[in-house]
């Protein structure tokens, strides 16, 4: 820790540094060793014997049994009830054995971004709860918490002090001459990014990456590295198994540089590491970089410095396109080519979020072409696009805002039956849940939900098409009824995550090869893990491909685990129209 704090700030300021991040832990090191919020019972990850056992340090590995539910504080509502215990009431009642944590997505004040735009870091939102409704969860799921690193509300007490000139606030933000020639500086937006303050010493231009309301912190002051890390380790106290760094990528300034995944900004997340290490191994770091993979994946750093897990950001596009032209090439490529580090560390797979599908990290897989076809797919189906600004002054597509369920099948078309819709969308999570890796599942997945237009028509914000509040008693009542697409939608998802969590094949760190099988079956061998092997066969088509299952493997006979029907290999397998099969 005394080495990055030096390479970051020089000898004497890194000194100085560690010193203080000494008393800092010591500080929080009983705090944390005994938190008062306690977390779910399942620690270790399981042997070959099936038992569950502990790691080294009181880590728990990844395993099949884990996947997790992406939701905001208040996707749940219910009249006399705060939100946070809605949503404990659906994740108990209907995700209990599903599921092993919850992404709740920031539920802190804030005042812009629905969510991402902090005020305080330390306080839950009054309109979703408190931090006991935070502790009750714990107490039933692992939780994972964003820590928002990159910026905070300009209406934040930080922002308003750097306002007044007061210390150490008025070193906690960066600014700049507006003359300064900033165009080499990646933009993930297109709002300026410099926005004027007014200040007690006058006009000041602010570093703004991703909105006016939204602004960055200055982390080449050590004092704002000190106090996130103090942030960091507060939400290891109330609860937190993994922490989400959000826009990490972007954190660490150098004006001359693109600003983006600088050497510096790697060195904070090993900080971070080395600082979960010390006095918290158990919770784990999980990066957010919506970027071209390559650069994705570099903050697994060696395996054992930096993060644990990092969203996979390229699979989205990459099915959704794979789907759209019933053609798996694309997709089979760059499934061939993942590797993670080290058993430490593996992917956090997801195909919808919050934000929509981001198409950047699609880059240098999918051509402009392609990415154009997606941008026409979504838009025809309902849904907006969000851009980014370029250096040379243009803009393009950064993420297509809109549910998973519409982005694959069109609302408007009379004459497709459910039916499809259900398999087509079946098959884009079944190929997720297969993946080498930890899935993650935005709320509205579990339901098939549609855009939300009279939302979006509310706030003029586009995310807001994938974010409807659901009204817990009304959505209870439709998965009662199973003849309700809500509830077949469901029911076909829970039966996936049932069968998943059962496969030790599935473990995340179990062998996965891509299998070549037809240009529009999707094919992966998983395994061998405790003794079992697993091949599934995803149908990206509404043809029937015609595939020799003998060809894939020397099995005289599949079992498929999601019907249990035998398949023989002595003869060739047909599939229907978007067909999965998890053979063991």
């Amino acid at each position: 820790m005394r080495d990055r704090l030096r390479f970051l700030y020089g000898a004497d300021l890194g000194e100085r540094a560690f010193a203080d991040l000494e008393r800092l832990l010591d500080r929080f090191r009983a705090r944390v060793a005994g938190p008062a919020v306690p977390r779910p019972l399942r620690i270790g990850s399981r042997d070959a014997s099936g038992t569950s056992s502990a790691q080294p340090g009181g880590r728990r590995g990844f395993d099949e049994r884990d996947a997790l539910l992406i939701t905001y504080g208040d996707s749940f509502l219910a009249p006399g009830r705060p939100p946070l215990r809605a949503l404990e009431r659906f994740a108990v009642d209907h995700l209990s054995g599903l599921i092993s944590g919850i992404h709740i997505l920031p539920f802190f004040p804030y005042s812009s971004d629905y969510g991402f735009s902090v005020v305080d870091y330390t306080q839950v939102n009054p309109e979703l709860g408190d931090w006991n409704d935070i502790a009750s969860l714990a107490g039933r799921f692992e939780l994972m918490f964003d820590v928002v690193l990159n910026h905070v509300s300009s209406r934040s007490a930080w922002f308003e002090a750097f306002l007044r000139g007061e210390p150490p606030y008025d070193r906690y933000f960066i600014t700049v001459d507006p003359a300064t020639d900033l165009t080499g500086v990646t933009r993930p937006r297109t709002t300026p990014l410099l926005t004027r303050y007014e200040t007690v010493g006058g006009e000041r231009y602010v570093w703004t990456t991703f909105s006016p309301d939204q602004v960055d912190l200055n982390y080449a002051e050590p004092a704002v590295l000190l106090r996130m890390i103090e942030v960091i380790l507060t939400y290891v106290e109330r609860g937190a198994s993994l922490l989400r760094m959000d826009a990490v990528g972007y954190l660490w300034k150098e004006v001359g540089t693109s600003c983006i995944h600088l050497p510096q900004a790697h060195e904070v997340i090993k900080l971070f590491r080395d600082v979960l290490d010390a006095i918290a191994p158990e919770v784990r770091i999980v990066t957010e970089t919506n970027v071209p993979h390559v650069d994705n994946v570099r903050y697994f750093g060696d395996g054992h410095d930096e993060a644990q897990m990092v969203y996979q950001f390229s699979l989205a596009p990459l099915v959704l396109d794979a789907l759209a032209r019933g053609d798996a090439a694309r997709l089979r490529e760059w499934a061939a080519g993942l590797v993670t580090p080290s058993e430490e560390t593996t992917f956090f797979n997801f195909l919808a979020s919050h934000d929509g599908v981001g198409v950047v990290p699609s880059r240098g897989i999918l051509s402009d072409e392609e990415v154009g076809g997606l941008v026409w797919q979504v838009r025809r189906h309902g849904g907006e696009v969000s851009y980014k600004a370029n250096p040379d002054g243009s803009q393009s597509p950064y993420e297509l805002n809109t549910t998973f369920w519409d982005a694959l099948s069109d609302p408007g078309d009379r004459a497709e039956p459910f039916e499809r819709r259900l398999d087509r969308f079946v098959c884009s999570q079944a190929i997720m849940l297969a993946l080498a890796g930890v899935p993650g599942i935005y709320v509205h997945s579990l339901f098939g939900s549609h855009n939300d237009h009279a939302g979006y028509a509310r706030s003029g914000w586009q995310r807001d098409l994938n974010h409807e509040r659901l009204d817990l008693a009304d959505l209870e009542q439709r998965l009662a009824d199973p003849s309700t697409e809500t509830a077949r939608v469901f029911g076909a998802y829970a039966r996936l995550l049932a069968v998943r969590r059962a496969q030790p094949a599935f473990h995340p760190n179990a062998p996965q090869r891509v299998l070549a099988s037809g240009p529009a079956v999707f094919t992966l061998a998983r395994g061998p893990r405790d003794g079992q092997t697993i091949l599934t066969l995803h149908n990206l088509s509404a043809e029937s491909p015609v595939v020799d299952p003998g060809a894939l493997g020397d099995a005289l006979t599949y079992s498929d685990l999601l019907t249990d029907r035998t398949v023989p290999t002595d003869q060739p397998l047909s599939l229907a129209p978007y067909e999965v099969l998890w053979l063991a």
